[in-house]
């Protein structure tokens, strides 16, 4: 390993390459607690896109394992050292290298955190969708890798679906670009989506054209409560067969609504099961329209009352409340958030079992999350240290992932699989189907060293 270090030293003087123990301590862990990550051998921060294709030179020759690594805020151990790999942070490639109204495209390096593009093409009139919770620090790369969703993915889609075309640094160095500015584009394989989610395991994304949106009006919103789980379970289903689209339907139960109330003395209605964030964000007189008919469905499922923001201040504040979800849970001990998912109309199903399993195995759990797509993030809190509560939890979660399979769901709608739910990607997806996504990891990494043990 040694001969490996000198020699990105000599090929690449003017890298930042960090050694020192303390550094690489720092960049061993993602924001996923339950996962006992290695110590990296080493940490690289390239520059450019030739700098990642030397790096991969050189590891494939030497036969040293890579992470690629951006802000470090995914939940599945995605990013997390692996020992005696050398993980490459990407964040120091930052640059939004084009936005193209003609085209309603922008051009980024992957370390540009979300939130900058949000703001820079915002200036410009457009939008970009994706929004992840961790949008103010998460980077764009970070979201390729996972396929990240968010608030807005009940209209707006996930990441893949704002993807165009991507620079990739295979494992041997060599750079390929998929896909390009055209709307439609069948030529071949899809290889952008093929990256997409692949979460560094089949090569490394270091610049992405990305879709764009004429920005839309000032979203409207309304918070509703509900005097039961299951009550707000079937508004959301009820909006959902009706046709709705709000640009975000969120939930979060009666945990999570103390839990941000105690942390912020919001006035929240701390009495209520269940709230659901509904926002709008159609033009003119159609918001107001697509608010009151899921007004309307929160009412026949049983709302105990329905509040609406009066301004864009109230509404940012409102919305707010939803962002404070995990971290507001994170003040009561270790949270470990999960990612399960399921056929929107099963919902209710979805928030019943998730009460019944925490129940069954004793643990503090908040649920919170995407009802409008069916993706919940039931979060189990537990004391720093009690390591019989922990294993209570690790139960509870694969009940969970079991019981979300069983109703045709997911065990991660967004997080990814990375090395927290790799056991399970077999279950869910069957065994042949893990063939095929083995045969395309060993067609790409025949030496297995981009981010080893993960996914599979």
């Amino acid at each position: 390993m040694t001969d490996f270090l000198d020699d990105l030293r000599q090929r690449l003087p003017a890298m930042r390459l960090l050694t020192d123990e303390g550094d690489r301590e720092s960049y061993r862990r993602d924001e996923t607690v339950h996962f006992e990550p290695g110590l990296p051998l080493a940490v690289a921060l390239p520059s450019s896109t030739d700098e990642v294709a030397e790096i991969m030179r050189l590891a494939t020759s030497h036969r040293v394992p890579v992470v690629p690594r951006g802000a470090g805020s995914g939940l599945s151990g995605g990013s997390a050292g692996v020992e005696g790999a050398l993980t490459i942070v990407l964040t120091r490639m930052n640059a939004i290298l084009e936005i193209d109204h003609g085209n309603l495209v922008a051009v980024v390096q992957p370390g540009v955190i979300n939130a900058d593009l949000k703001t820079a093409v915002a200036q410009e009139g457009l939008f970009y969708a994706p929004d992840p919770a961790s949008y103010e620090f998460c980077t764009i790369g970070g979201n390729i890798g996972t396929n990240a969703g968010g608030l807005c993915c009940v209209k707006y889609g996930v990441t893949r679906d704002a993807i165009l075309s991507l620079e990739v640094v295979l494992v041997d160095g060599r750079v390929i670009r998929t896909g390009g500015r055209n709307v439609k584009d069948v030529a071949g394989y899809s290889l952008t989506h093929l990256f997409v989610g692949s979460q560094g395991t089949l090569g490394i994304v270091t610049e992405a054209t990305v879709r764009l949106r004429p920005a839309p009006p000032p979203k409207r919103t309304m918070l509703a409560f509900f005097p039961t789980l299951e009550s707000a379970g079937r508004a959301v289903a009820a909006m959902t067969a009706a046709g709705l689209e709000p640009c975000t339907l969120e939930l979060m139960d009666r945990t999570v609504i103390g839990a941000v109330d105690d942390w912020h003395a919001l006035g929240l209605d701390r009495s209520a099961a269940a709230l659901l964030l509904i926002e709008s964000d159609r033009p003119g007189s159609a918001a107001g329209d697509e608010l009151a008919a899921g007004e309307a469905a929160c009412t026949d499922w049983g709302a105990t009352s329905v509040v609406r923001a009066t301004d864009p201040t109230e509404a940012d504040w409102l919305r707010q409340v939803r962002r404070l979800a995990f971290r507001a849970m994170e003040r009561f001990g270790v949270a470990r958030m999960e990612d399960v998912g399921a056929p929107r109309s099963l919902l209710p199903e979805l928030l019943s079992a998730i009460q019944r399993i925490a129940a069954a195995h004793e643990v503090r759990c908040g649920t919170f999350g995407h009802a409008g797509d069916g993706n919940l993030h039931p979060t189990f809190v537990w004391d720093r240290g009690d390591a019989e509560a922990e294993e209570r939890v690790q139960a509870a979660c694969e009940e969970l992932y079991r019981a979300a399979i069983a109703m045709g769901g997911t065990v991660t709608g967004e997080h990814g699989i990375g090395a927290a739910r790799r056991d399970f990607l077999e279950l869910q997806r069957g065994a042949d189907a893990v063939a095929v996504m083995r045969s395309i990891k060993t067609a790409l990494d025949p030496l297995n060293i981009l981010n080893p043990g993960k996914v599979l």
